[in-house]
């Protein structure tokens, strides 16, 4: 799906029409690319190992899907008087306080304001975008 992954002794790291994104790669999972998909396996039978291996999995699909399609998270402001507006790589809310809140976003992440409470985020990694929103919305 026009993704190249490149991965050495160290990290894995996975281009695509969204950026690059890099996982590091842990001494219990053994990573293998063959035909175009890559396969994970614990390299012994631990627990630590096994659990390892799920996870590298899991975060290398969502890197995946991200370089390639990307992620998006919608947030809606409700309240009277309450209103969100992107300036470039800069959000600001109007909240009912007696100042603005002024919130920049970090690289990788894009903010759009279709309308006064609406705010979407976009970006390539997940881990990111969620954490982005998780701010906002505290």
């Amino acid at each position: 799906a026009g993704v190249e992954v490149k991965f050495g002794t160290e990290a894995l790291v996975i281009k695509g029409k969204n950026g690059e994104l890099s996982f590091p790669l842990s001494a219990d999972v053994a990573i293998e690319l063959n035909d175009g998909k890559l396969t994970f396996a614990a390299k012994n039978d631990s627990k630590q190992a096994n659990a390892m291996s799920g996870t590298a999995r899991a975060l290398v699909n969502n890197m995946v899907k991200g370089v390639s399609e990307g992620f998006e998270k919608k947030l809606q402001l409700i309240g009277v008087g309450y209103r969100a507006q992107a300036q470039g790589k800069v959000l600001n809310l109007s909240l009912g306080f007696s100042h603005p809140i002024v919130y920049e976003m970090p690289e990788g992440v894009s903010v759009q304001t279709p309308s006064q409470t609406e705010i979407v985020l976009t970006g390539a990694d997940k881990q990111i975008v969620g954490q982005v929103a998780a701010e906002i919305r505290a």
